[in-house]
């Protein structure tokens, strides 16, 4: 099943439900962008390889071709993110449960922001939407257990294979080029560090435009009252608006979590910078060809904190990281009960 863009504005013609969830959903992606999005090009405007601006469009341009290329050759993360929950077969009902969830996700995103914590949205989105679901059926039978097991999977390949590849990739660039002249290193580092962000940004749209794009068709089939849809194809509109979207989250507010990670956690070289971005694009590629729905914050933040420590401990702020340990502690049981609450509230209200 698929939706044309002419279609898709035809259904919105008089369907309140729909243009709710669509706003809600198009919360939720434009403060992925504020949060998710910087840590892709974090490390290159860090260290000065690219203007700010200039890493922005950068972003945009391969966070859609990531959606487009990782969905045409394997789709697994965003079915695995649709079949998580089940809102049950009353479409209604469900609708109103979807929207609490999203509300919920953009409630806490937006705290997480104004603090300069790079929350993961992609488990923000998955508590949200698991309290919504148990909030609706009263028990744990709107969780699907064979698919959320994944969201532990990735939980812990995000966070341990994040700083084992940061660090292991720090190491062998060290000792490849413990012998050259460091100036005469510099151009080839930051043209190379160009080609990281931009595979970072390639990988968050293959990654996390899967996910909010599966939540927005799910927005769709369940406000036109189908709410036992299992087949569907992506469109192309679709992945473009996601992109575009995401972008225009990372230019208003992106520098906050720039400055967090890319600045403040641990103060990188250009080859550093190198070695966190492929190390966390690695990672990020594995995850999306075998479908384990990670984070790309998580995967890159611990990346750059396995550079820093290749070095010397003392290289990363613990403090810092302090912060964001705890926000990605308190993203599950936090968004996952705001989302029961808000579910259970608009329950009683619509």
């Amino acid at each position: 099943m698929t939706i044309g863009f002419w279609d898709y504005l035809q259904m919105l013609q008089g369907n309140l439900p729909l243009l709710l969830t669509t706003l809600l959903t198009l919360g939720v992606i434009l403060v992925n962008g504020w949060t998710d999005a910087p840590n892709a090009i974090a490390t290159c405007v860090s260290t000065r390889a690219m203007p700010p601006f200039t890493a922005i469009l950068m972003a945009a341009v391969f966070n859609f071709f990531g959606v487009l290329v990782m969905t045409m050759i394997n789709a697994k993360v965003a079915m695995t993110i649709y079949g998580m929950v089940d809102f049950g077969d009353n479409a209604q009902e469900a609708v109103i449960a979807l929207c609490a969830a999203l509300f919920a996700i953009v409630a806490w995103a937006t705290v997480a922001w104004r603090f300069g914590i790079p929350t993961s949205e992609s488990h923000a989105l998955i508590a949200g939407l698991s309290g919504a679901a148990i909030a609706m059926h009263g028990s744990l039978d709107g969780i699907n257990f064979s698919e959320w097991v994944k969201v532990l999977y990735g939980l812990a390949a995000s966070t341990v294979l994040g700083f084992v590849s940061g660090f292991g990739t720090a190491r062998i660039i060290e000792t490849v080029c413990r012998r050259m002249d460091r100036k005469k290193t510099m151009p080839f580092f930051r043209g190379a560090q160009i080609l990281g962000g931009a595979g970072m940004a390639f990988m968050h749209g293959a990654q996390d435009g899967q996910k909010f794009i599966s939540v927005f068709l799910l927005g769709i089939f369940l406000s036109n009252g189908q709410a036992g849809v299992t087949n569907f194809t992506i469109p192309l509109w679709l992945m473009l608006v996601c992109s575009l979207v995401m972008s225009l989250g990372t230019s208003i507010g992106g520098y906050r979590i720039i400055k967090s990670v890319g600045m403040d956690m641990v103060r990188l070289q250009g080859y550093q910078g190198v070695a966190a971005d492929l190390g966390a694009a690695v990672c990020l590629l594995l995850s999306s060809v075998t479908g384990i729905p990670v984070s790309t914050t998580h995967t890159k933040t611990t990346a750059i904190m396995g550079v820093g420590a290749s070095r010397r401990l003392s290289a990363v702020n613990w403090g810092i990281v302090r912060e964001m340990s705890m926000a990605w502690v308190l993203t599950f049981p936090g968004c996952g009960l705001l989302g029961f609450v808000t579910a259970k509230l608009f329950m009683l209200l619509f």
